[in-house]
């Protein structure tokens, strides 16, 4: 089995959501041969070194359970999300997980996926997509990494307030993807089943491109006592939720 999730924003205010995860890996995880996280593992990722930060013993456990769960022989495979941007070499080696370019095709015997974190798809919000580009620049990161980490992580708070506040401003209809950007994506990516987050909005959605038929899945974002995510089986995809 082959289990998806994404939006799980883990942060130290988030001590329900946090132990949920955890108690996940640990078991039901354990169940999948692969597990793929598809972006916003974490609300914020100051950098690779907050593992060694005593403040930063949260990333630390996560980072740890995912090489237990790796080390029982779960593929374990990170996509960054628009929170998370920043994971990097250190975090994979101390994870144990690939990281994975977006989008990324999922190729099996009996079906084919194209995975996402979903924001690239938001076209109609100009103003996120432009902040998007400047983060995943690579000069860019560099510079901001070579800051302290402290600083950092400042940074990281002030630009969740400030998203947060701008969330509050755009209509629901600006943080939804666009139909026309995503039928062009479904295209250029061989029609493949799409499976995306970041909308926090779990659904399943049929497209109609080119004649052709195709689904697309996106996942639940986690709460503090609820979580999610989609199995594949084989034969079908079936949402299944974190007791």
């Amino acid at each position: 089995m082959i289990f998806f999730l994404s939006d799980l924003h883990l942060a130290p205010t988030t001590p329900g959501a946090n132990r949920l995860f955890l108690a996940f890996l640990a078991d039901g995880a354990r169940r999948a041969e692969q597990l793929y996280i598809l972006g916003d593992l974490f609300d914020a990722w100051p950098g690779d070194d907050v593992l060694d930060d005593p403040a930063g013993a949260l990333f630390a456990a996560v980072a740890d359970a995912l090489q237990e769960l790796a080390a029982a022989g779960v593929d374990v495979a990170i996509m960054h999300g628009n929170r998370d941007f920043l994971l990097g070499e250190a975090f994979a080696a101390r994870s144990g997980a690939r990281l994975l370019p977006d989008p990324y095709i999922l190729s099996l015997p009996s079906w084919q996926f194209v995975l996402s974190h979903g924001d690239l798809l938001c076209t109609d919000d100009h103003d996120y997509q432009r902040f998007r580009t400047l983060v995943r620049n690579r000069d860019w990161q560099v510079k901001l990494l070579a800051r302290p980490l402290a600083e950092r992580q400042a940074i990281a708070t002030s630009l969740r307030a400030e998203s947060a506040r701008a969330k509050q401003e755009k209509a629901l209809a600006l943080m939804d993807v666009n139909p026309a950007e995503t039928d062009d994506f479904l295209r250029r990516n061989g029609y493949a089943t799409l499976i995306h987050g970041h909308t926090h909005r779990p659904g399943r959605h049929d497209h109609l491109v080119d004649g052709i038929h195709v689904e697309r899945w996106v996942l639940a974002d986690w709460q503090e006592a609820r979580g999610e995510y989609l199995c594949w089986d084989g034969a079908c995809l079936v949402r299944r939720s974190v007791p």
